[in-house]
């Protein structure tokens, strides 16, 4: 049964969030950074979730897979016998089914209600979707992933990071920024942007599920998008700046992880 938190996720995946312009869908268009500047940094941070995946398994958990709208997200279970999609969205179930055909299985509703086998997968990920689920029943979402991952494999979950540096810095102008962009779509008679469900908890909330995995927290990406394209412009040394950033990013991860904005979570699940 979806509680309220699924219940506005649901609405926004099963209406807009998965139609496409082109090649776009509307949850791209909104919040990532399309910019030709950041499209080989974007996918270089996305194949991160690739160094952490068991190179061959049986199968792999996706929850909250949506349509595997982009390339680097399929080369995720490439060693894999099957890739089980989980998602809310029946629309995005059905892309992703014409994605990955039969090396797919897909499983429509919320993950809570999913029966799933205790260690069953060789791996599992779950992408950019803890933070959307109620803030009471992350625990609960997080201890199924590691329940149906079998011993000594991983579970890689891309979260966010609720106290950054540049946070402390940028938001009160983006949120300035988001009151006037409203007031605008007001007064044009534009009904208002949803607004989905998100809750993130500080890093130390991880340390909970030392009893039943070993903990790893590497940077997936530095800066929500908004910010992203704020601070780096798209041209020829905006391409320059991500070329850093990701060098960055490599040589000092313990410190991007702690202190900006997307975290890569890696729990392999104790023996």
């Amino acid at each position: 049964m979806k509680n309220d938190a699924e219940e506005k996720v649901s609405e926004f995946y099963n209406t807009d969030g998965w139609k496409t312009e082109g090649d776009v869908t509307e949850d791209a268009a909104r919040w990532e950074d399309l910019r030709a500047c950041a499209r080989e940094y974007i996918s270089k941070c996305r194949l991160r979730v690739l160094r952490h995946i068991p190179a061959d398994g049986e199968f792999m958990l996706d929850m909250a897979s949506g349509p595997i709208q982009y390339r680097e997200y399929l080369e995720y279970s490439g060693g894999y016998r099957k890739r089980y999609c989980v998602d809310l969205s029946s629309g995005a179930l059905e892309a992703a089914k014409n994605r990955i055909k039969d090396h797919g299985v897909f499983l429509c509703g919320s993950f809570f209600d999913v029966p799933l086998e205790d260690n069953f997968f060789d791996c599992s990920i779950s992408l950019h979707t803890i933070y959307h689920i109620d803030r009471d029943k992350q625990e609960e979402a997080v201890r199924k992933l590691i329940a149906v991952t079998k011993p000594g494999r991983p579970v890689i979950i891309v979260y966010s990071n609720p106290r950054t540096i540049v946070r402390t810095l940028v938001l009160p102008f983006l949120f300035l920024g988001r009151m006037v962009r409203q007031l605008r779509k007001a007064d044009n008679g534009k009904a208002e942007e949803p607004v989905l469900y998100f809750f993130a908890h500080p890093l130390i909330w991880w340390d909970r599920f030392h009893d039943a995995a070993d903990i790893k927290i590497m940077p997936w990406r530095s800066f929500h998008s908004d910010i992203q394209k704020a601070l780096i412009p798209n041209n020829k040394f905006g391409k320059k700046m991500f070329k850093t950033l990701f060098s960055l990013e490599e040589r000092f991860p313990a410190f991007f992880a702690r202190h900006f904005q997307y975290p890569m979570i890696i729990l392999r699940k104790k023996n």
